[in-house]
């Protein structure tokens, strides 16, 4: 079984850099596992990696699409794997890099996503029942078709509401049973897992940091821009995080100052999440950055640890 290195740990923590320096060394390529660095356009906001930064390393699923088009987690576990069976064919070593979760773990626990069907007037449909009846209206019709998934999902949240009975009308079985028959099968590739971590003190302060150097780059003049050519009205990409607030400055809403503090309360939130959401991910071999004095140090210290599963 071809072997797959996956980085992820939370915004800020280094991973797009340390990737880069690792591929260098074994003969490496990247693979994007970040839901908005897919996005055409969108650099500043995203902590999109230059040219510079890329380092004349290959790198796929950034830059896929544009902003107003549909990208979903199975969509990106279909190109993922696509890229990966790319990579290895070139006699490469795939290393997926990012901190969105989901698609992580559509990869590494083989998530296979029968569900990815739309059905734009059901979704329409839906949506005004909800409106003109209720939020309970629709948890409640889940509830009969779905109870597994009516209990996990919270009244609120409409969305995944709509998603689990449009999966229903799609496939005539809830989408519990679906996502849970397909846990049930080994993933194709045996995927080393590294996670970043470090203090969160020094994580909040990247993050400040991070934001700070965002608006030196032009991240208000890049809204502008998105807006200018009606991305604004994008509802999915737009509310992406730093690029929602912008939009709120922008409409007068917030005040400059307003804007970037939101930003970094908001972002310190979402590495919160993102922690959670991987300490629940086992074999993972977590790496404090922190406590290294320079980059070369954590770089081989990964390669040790990776060096029994990889020829490089």
């Amino acid at each position: 079984m071809d072997n797959v290195i996956v980085m992820l740990g939370p915004t800020a923590s280094g991973k797009t850099r340390l990737a880069v320096k690792l591929a260098k060394d074994i003969n490496g390529e990247i693979v994007s596992a970040d839901s908005m660095q897919v996005y055409k356009y969108m650099d500043i906001g995203t902590a999109k990696p230059d040219e510079g930064e890329m380092s004349g390393i290959k790198h796929y699923l950034a830059d896929e699409i544009y902003p107003c088009e549909e990208f979903s987690v199975a969509k990106f576990r279909e190109l993922a794997l696509k890229y990966i069976r790319e990579i290895l064919q070139k006699g490469k070593i795939p290393i997926v890099v990012g901190g969105t979760g989901l698609y992580i773990n559509s990869l590494i626990y083989n998530i296979k996503f029968y569900d990815s069907a739309i059905d734009w007037d059901l979704r329409n449909k839906l949506k005004k029942e909800a409106e003109e009846k209720g939020n309970m209206y629709l948890h409640r019709k889940l509830m009969e078709i779905d109870p597994e998934a009516a209990a996990k999902i919270h009244v609120n949240d409409t969305k995944r509401i709509i998603r689990a009975i449009e999966v229903y009308e799609y496939a005539n079985k809830p989408i519990s049973s679906l996502r849970a028959a397909t846990r049930t099968e080994p993933p194709e590739y045996g995927y080393i897992l590294i996670g970043l971590t470090m203090d969160r003190k020094k994580l909040y302060e990247r993050i400040d940091q991070r934001v700070d150097e965002m608006f030196r780059k032009g991240l208000v003049e890049e809204v502008k821009m998105l807006k200018s050519r009606g991305y604004d009205k994008c509802a999915v990409a737009m509310q992406g995080l730093g690029y929602k607030e912008i939009l709120s400055y922008l409409r007068g809403e917030l005040t400059y100052e307003e804007a970037v503090n939101l930003i970094k309360m908001n972002t310190r939130r979402y590495a919160k999440r993102q922690m959670t959401w991987f300490r629940k991910i086992e074999n993972v071999f977590w790496v404090d950055v922190g406590k290294y004095e320079c980059d070369s140090e954590i770089i081989k210290y990964i390669e040790d640890y990776i060096a029994p599963h990889c020829i490089f």
